[in-house]
């Protein structure tokens, strides 16, 4: 096999290997949603309402318009004190 028949194999192998993980990577977000109302004060994912501007800036524990990333079919069924629950949809509880 010639130097440059080895190039194209490894080339082509390299696409095919990135390609799949990108497949990968994809189906794992696509199965992620945002969930509202689940995460402790500074731990949200991003944008948790007015006056927030990004991951991180949540004032208060389980604040109802910061949300995180989870598997899509659990945000409903995180426990939270006081009997509440994760929504997906924002909450207009416990707003800093």
């Amino acid at each position: 096999m010639s130097k440059t028949s080895i190039a194209s194999a490894a080339i082509v192998a390299g696409a095919l290997a990135a390609g799949l993980s990108m497949a990968t990577t994809t189906t794992a977000e696509a199965a992620k949603l945002k969930c509202y109302g689940v995460s402790k004060a500074g731990q949200n994912d991003c944008a948790a309402g007015p006056g927030t501007t990004c991951a991180g800036t949540s004032k208060v524990d389980y604040q109802g318009n910061a949300w995180k990333y989870v598997q899509a079919e659990s945000c409903d069924k995180i426990a939270l004190p006081g009997g509440r629950k994760g929504s997906d949809k924002p909450l207009k509880r416990d707003l800093s």
